[in-house]
């Protein structure tokens, strides 16, 4: 691990500091940048979400990607939190701690709201940036890519039903655009680039070029992950500002649902057997949130300005810092899940 890795946390509060500041100090220009965006999906984002995928899409070599189903048990944890698990704990814990414990400090006509947003931001399991925490904690790059893609396919069906479910609405108009645009932009047309650069490096018989050029690539997409830190927090710096406390209390339920989701699909996977490079993303997968979906449906639903857009959006603005800590814990607890008997034996196989 380099310097600027290992003091990656320091980074990360120091572009949150500056995000939250800028975004005060330079509302216009942030608002200019977060008006560039094509379904609510922010194209200066996805440009730095794009330096940050394609590297780790590059390592994939797709005659592999048959291999994944050696991790069978691994797709079924992960498929298991995240629409079995995710979305119910999530109501459970918003009924809990914005519906009652905290009720007094928020206001009262907004209570079902955010409530409505953290089920919509739990609903959606995330589509990109999955690849940033998987290539973070080491974690096998052909099974991400195929959870990722399988998780895409079940969002299409499963989405409206789930939150129609937890809503208690008839119907539920799902922001298709939103959806299809990110598929393509985070999925589709980076794993088409990382392929053919990944083809062309190739070319010449030895994986030397492709090696030395992910070295040279692997700094640069860090300092996209910081920059998408400062757009973040300066696109909302002035309601972090004008609303703290709400902002902090929001954030309480969805700290909770990443730590539990995340703790359960990695306790799961030790449990079966999975390896190390399986249970990370796994953990990871089954604890993040497809924002982009989330912000949309919440704006279609119940309006720009509602309770239920404030608490997808304290969702994006939390995500980076507390994926890296679920990062942090899989890397630091890697020998003591290797101690898992089962996961003994798969290795001694």
């Amino acid at each position: 691990m380099s310097t600027f890795e290992r003091y990656l946390p320091l980074w990360v509060a120091a572009c949150i500091g500056v995000g939250i500041a800028l975004g005060h100090l330079f509302p216009g220009v942030f608002q200019t940048i977060g008006s560039a965006e094509i379904a609510k999906v922010n194209l200066p984002v996805a440009a730095l979400i794009w330096l940050m995928i394609i590297p780790m899409l590059m390592k994939i070599d797709f005659a592999a990607l048959g291999e994944v189903r050696r991790h069978w048990c691994g797709i079924g944890v992960t498929l298991l939190v995240n629409w079995a698990v995710k979305p119910f704990s999530m109501a459970l814990l918003g009924w809990l701690f914005i519906g009652n414990l905290f009720r007094p400090y928020l206001p009262a006509d907004q209570i079902d709201s955010y409530i409505a947003g953290l089920i919509l931001l739990a609903a959606a399991p995330c589509t990109a940036m999955v690849f940033v925490w998987s290539t973070l904690c080491d974690g096998e790059p052909h099974f991400t890519l195929s959870q990722v893609a399988l998780n895409d396919l079940i969002m299409v069906i499963a989405f409206a039903p789930i939150v129609g479910l937890l809503l208690g609405l008839a119907a539920i108009t799902v922001p298709w655009n939103t959806l299809l645009l990110s598929v393509g932009l985070y999925i589709v047309v980076p794993v088409l680039i990382a392929q053919g650069l990944r083809k062309a490096l190739l070319a010449g018989g030895s994986d030397t070029s492709l090696q030395t050029a992910l070295a040279r690539m692997g700094k640069p997409s860090l300092m996209a992950l910081l920059a998408t830190l400062v757009l973040l927090f300066g696109f909302q710096g002035e309601q972090i500002l004008a609303q703290p406390l709400v902002i902090a209390i929001l954030a309480v339920p969805i700290l909770i649902q990443v730590y539990f989701n995340s703790g359960l699909a990695y306790l799961l996977n030790r449990a079966s057997g999975e390896a190390h490079c399986v249970a990370g993303p796994s953990a990871l997968i089954g604890a993040s949130n497809f924002f982009e979906l989330a912000v949309a449906a919440a704006i279609s639903l119940f309006g720009l300005k509602s309770g239920a857009a404030l608490a997808t959006v304290v969702g994006v603005l939390i995500e980076v810092p507390v994926m890296l800590s679920v990062v942090s814990i899989v890397r630091r607890s890697k020998v003591w899940y290797e101690r898992g008997p089962r996961v003994q034996r798969s290795l001694e196989k």
